[in-house]
């Protein structure tokens, strides 16, 4: 695992083509340098990586700052239930806590998983047409790709940017996160070889079972072409087994390091010859002359593997391996670094959530209604660090920012993927089968904490992207009437952040603008709007926002 997302970058840059277009950096007025200071400077991410809060004398100053006064006309949400949203969306949104604070954190989750079953494209309707190389069959990719209309790598990054554009507009924010969990857990990257052809189908499938059983999704993926593909498994024969796909299966996908011997993946390679795909067809089959037969032994499953049951041998391990102790445990750990805390894992949580998934015959569901609802979860307010695909989509969620369909490559749904690439890392590019860190550590850099300052002032001043995106205007944002700044910065806390104002929020939000906390202010104040962007960006660029 890398340390910084600086190293990150540099492992994946040249996987980041085509660069952002136009991209303005981040100012370098007085006003957002104050404001930084006034937020704790270089402790802003990676000093702060541990705690969440500005340290050292910003801190202290920040302390001896008047508490901002409330604007109780913005409603927010329980501590628990902005911890639950957090966890469990994009970004809050104004629609998202009427919706929670109506229904109940608990009642809200259960609305969430249940609609995603019964509608699970509402999410692409919203932007259907809007890459359409992504309805295409492998075939036709291919011949596109060959003939010079559009190569591979394009599609991946409508591939990339259609993933990042559900996030910030579906409605089933529950399904759009398990769907991002299990393709890190099940990860093929996109830049693999030829990977344009397979990779978007082989997403489609993962996205179907996101919420659904672990013995059904690992069916659904290990023989896929993409994972075949990339694992090396498409050419695995009896005479030579490659023990790729063998070894990711147990070391990563199941049963987890330490759970399994050399032996025990040298038969699951031999169980996985002959499971293969027709380039230019690009379906599974299996061959049957290629299989190396022979009684297998994959940690305590018992397969005698002949000619008349190899192809069966497969199916029959990948249940028992779905089913596996260890394989509850390696999931209920991923589960536990996701949502509550990826440097110090709480054992007894996962053992709960093991116990879950083995009881629920592997379904999901039912071990994040454990998780949820346990106390470990409850006491893991702000612990996790946005990484690079969250910070973009959560700035166009809370900003309220609105995508509309895309007509060339400037276009704001066309430039998601770049936005995220800047931040240090593209979607789904992560290079290794294990998938991109989960811990805080790799994001906790002062490199990341610039490139989000950029991304954030780029949105804040709607100077980029431009071209197809509705930005809201101060006037939007602003409440109706005259108040005070010190409630305009609670205000925008509460919308943006989905908390009230902090004392060192409100010195930040004063040293940027250089409007005092008692001055009364309204959406047509000049000093306001000369300020307005500065005002915003220390909003986003406040630890309350890079930790949730």
């Amino acid at each position: 695992m890398t340390s910084s997302a600086s190293s990150v970058h540099g492992a994946t840059g040249a996987q980041d083509a085509p660069a952002p277009l136009h991209l303005r950096p981040a100012p370098t007025g007085l006003g957002r340098r104050r404001a930084l200071r006034a937020l704790g400077g270089g402790t802003l991410v990676a000093g702060a990586a541990a705690t969440g809060v500005a340290t050292g004398p910003a801190a202290a100053a920040a302390s001896r700052t008047r508490r901002p006064r409330r604007w109780n006309a913005t409603p927010v949400a329980s501590r628990a239930d902005r911890h639950l949203l957090n966890r469990f969306t994009y970004g809050i949104t104004p629609d998202l806590v009427e919706e929670v604070t109506r229904l109940g954190g608990p009642a809200w989750f259960e609305a969430q998983v249940a609609a995603a079953t019964a509608d699970p494209g509402a999410a692409d309707r919203l932007v259907a047409g809007w890459w359409p190389d992504l309805s295409l069959t492998g075939v036709e990719v291919l011949a596109r790709h060959t003939a010079g209309t559009r190569s591979l790598w394009l599609l991946m990054d409508d591939y990339a940017q259609r993933a990042l554009a559900r996030r910030i507009v579906s409605p089933h924010q529950v399904l759009e996160v398990m769907t991002e969990f299990w393709e890190n857990h099940l990860h093929v990257p996109v830049a693999a070889d030829n990977m344009g052809v397979l990779r978007v189908e082989y997403g489609d499938r993962v996205r179907a079972h996101a919420l659904g059983r672990f013995e059904d999704l690992l069916h659904a993926t290990t023989t896929h072409p993409a994972m075949l593909a990339y694992l090396n498994n498409n050419s695995s024969t009896r005479w030579h087994p490659n023990e790729n796909l063998g070894r990711e299966l147990l070391e990563l996908h199941t049963v987890g390091v330490g759970n399994h011997t050399e032996d025990d993946i040298k038969d699951a390679a031999r169980v996985l010859t002959g499971w293969t795909f027709t380039w230019g067809e690009f379906e599974t089959r299996f061959r049957a002359d290629w299989h190396a037969t022979g009684a297998v032994d994959v940690c305590g499953f018992a397969h005698a593997n002949t000619d008349a049951t190899g192809k069966d041998a497969v199916g029959a391990m990948l249940t028992y391996l779905a089913h596996h102790p260890a394989t509850a445990r390696r999931i209920a750990t991923k589960l536990v670094m996701t949502f509550v805390d990826a440097e110090s894992v709480p054992e007894g949580l996962v053992d709960r959530l093991a116990q879950a998934y083995l009881e629920h015959d592997t379904a999901i569901v039912p071990v994040l209604r454990v998780l949820v609802a346990s106390p470990e979860f409850a006491r893991a307010v702000d612990r996790r660090l946005r990484d690079a695909d969250d910070d973009v989509v959560a700035t166009y969620r809370v900003l309220g920012v609105r995508l509309t369909r895309p007509r060339n490559e400037a276009s704001a749904a066309r430039q998601l993927r770049s936005q995220a690439a800047s931040l240090g890392l593209s979607p789904f590019a992560w290079p290794r089968p294990d998938g991109q860190p989960l811990g805080n550590r790799a994001w906790a850099s002062p490199t990341r904490a610039l490139a989000s300052m950029t991304v954030h002032w780029q949105m804040a001043s709607r100077t980029w992207p431009v071209v197809d995106v509705v930005h809201p205007t101060m006037t939007q944002l602003v409440p109706e009437g005259r108040l005070r700044f010190d409630q305009l910065v609670d205000h925008l806390s509460r919308r943006l952040l989905g908390r009230t104002a902090s004392r060192s929020l409100l010195k930040a939000a004063t040293a940027a603008t250089r409007i005092g906390p008692g001055v009364r202010v309204d959406s047509r104040d000049r000093r306001l709007a000369a300020g307005w962007a500065q005002l915003v960006a220390a909003v986003l660029d406040s630890p309350e926002f890079y930790y949730h």
